[in-house]
């Protein structure tokens, strides 16, 4: 699946203006230009690794969020990603995936 820097870069702009804050906030923030901000919300700059796990403890959101729209939160996290997982499996193999989620979920663990 390619990422969509376009789509990534309206994430990182939603969640900044649902934190109140800038360009020039966020920018000095992770120690980066506002232009290169700039150019990263309009999918023009790929932004890497350090500096996008530094934007989502500063925006309070997730790298999967931010990469693929998935949130923890969502009731629907992960629906896509498995569904994309399994499609290209063969019948056999999805059969044994579904086992081995199905003995996970039915399994009492203590959650955190």
């Amino acid at each position: 699946m390619a990422l969509d820097y376009t789509v990534i870069g309206q994430r990182i702009k939603q969640a900044r203006l649902a934190k109140n804050l800038t360009q020039e906030d966020l920018a000095e923030k992770i120690d980066i230009s506002v232009a290169f901000l700039s150019r990263v919300e309009r999918g023009n700059s790929h932004i890497n690794l350090k500096r996008l796990n530094q934007l989502c403890g500063l925006l309070d959101v997730t790298e999967g969020y931010l990469l693929n729209g998935a949130s923890s939160n969502s009731k629907e996290y992960l629906d896509r990603e498995f569904a994309d997982l399994i499609k290209n499996c063969s019948p056999a193999k999805q059969k044994l995936i579904y086992n081995v989620a199905k003995t996970i979920a039915d399994t009492d663990l203590d959650e955190e």
